[in-house]
């Protein structure tokens, strides 16, 4: 099968077009042909020679210190059950799905084998193969405003909110019935405010951390906001929602903070579930939360791609078509 490898970390053009061994499924696992993957900045990080913070020692000694122990990246990602394995219950072959392989990848090919008990459902019905590749980066999303409790009326401030995960923020946190402050770049806060964010932030223009407002709840998927600042912008009782940390000391000081005030900072990684995945879905097919595509691909062009996503300009996501 063809396939988007790299044996090397390095700029986008380490990565290159090749064939390898199809996967053959296991008894509970499912062989997926692939139509779509989102390509996001998590990808070009693990690429990259210099992950852009201080826990990269931590990551590259799961993910290969010197070279890449997983050669195929991509997590996020749609396509049709070819095959099943003889204890599969959930599909049958012939089955559009969507799926986060998680930490095992994969998704830069034509094929992949997945455990049916992972975060894999029947793709919504009114959303594109290309669309619903970009749904389950929801997942952390969800995990995130969900561990919170998320209430009616709360004041949420998303940073970084015009990415793949951003975007799906802002429309759940809406659908939570929450205020929504979305903060982004120039470009694109016309979009943001066309998925539901009531107001925005230009961050090129001016630092929300200085302004004299709080929030219950910051969602910060960027990390490097000046902590104190983000934190005094939180009303009592608030929550820093740290979904991508600056650094290990940045997550240290969070644990202090929720040890000594009442505020609490929250920094882990989210759990991709089926049943998380099935309720994205409903809400798709209920439209009350949409896919935003910025650009499309081929599987031979994932270099370019890679530097679009890299240059910060993408609204929303980038995906990886595979259909012919």
């Amino acid at each position: 099968m063809r396939a988007i490898i790299y044996t090397r970390y390095g700029p986008p053009e380490v990565l290159s077009l090749s064939e390898v061994e199809q996967p053959v499924p296991k008894d509970d696992q499912v062989l997926i042909k692939i139509h779509a993957v989102a390509v996001n900045t998590g990808d070009c990080e693990l690429r990259s020679p210099k992950i852009p913070n201080t826990i990269w020692l931590i990551v590259r000694l799961y993910f290969g210190l010197l070279k890449p122990r997983k050669k195929i990246l991509g997590a996020y990602l749609s396509g049709e059950v070819v095959q099943t394995g003889k204890l599969v219950k959930r599909f049958k072959k012939g089955d559009p799905v969507f799926a986060c392989s998680g930490p095992v990848f994969g998704g830069y090919a034509e094929y992949i084998c997945l455990n049916e008990e992972k975060a894999i459902a029947i793709k919504p019905t009114n959303l594109s193969f290309e669309e619903a590749a970009t749904i389950p980066l929801g997942l952390d999303a969800l995990h995130f405003l969900r561990k919170i409790n998320i209430q009616k009326g709360q004041k949420v401030l998303i940073n970084g909110a015009g990415g793949g995960i951003g975007t799906i923020a802002v429309q759940l946190a809406k659908h939570f019935g929450a205020e929504v402050t979305a903060v982004d770049s120039t470009q694109k806060l016309n979009m943001l405010e066309s998925i539901g964010a009531d107001y925005t932030i230009d961050y090129t223009k001016e630092d929300f951390a200085k302004k004299n407002k709080t929030y219950d709840i910051i969602f910060d998927l960027i990390g490097k906001r000046a902590y104190n600042r983000c934190i005094r912008s939180l009303k009592t009782n608030g929550y820093y929602l740290l979904a991508n940390p600056d650094g290990l000391s940045q997550m240290l000081r969070g644990v202090w903070t929720s040890l000594v005030t009442s505020k609490k900072v929250i920094s882990q990684f989210a759990d991709a579930k089926h049943e998380d995945l099935v309720f994205l879905k409903e809400l798709i097919e209920e439209r009350k939360l949409k896919a935003v595509i910025d650009k499309t691909y081929s599987l031979d062009q994932v270099v370019a791609a890679h530097k679009y996503v890299e240059s910060g300009q993408k609204k929303g996501n980038v995906v990886l078509s595979l259909r012919e």
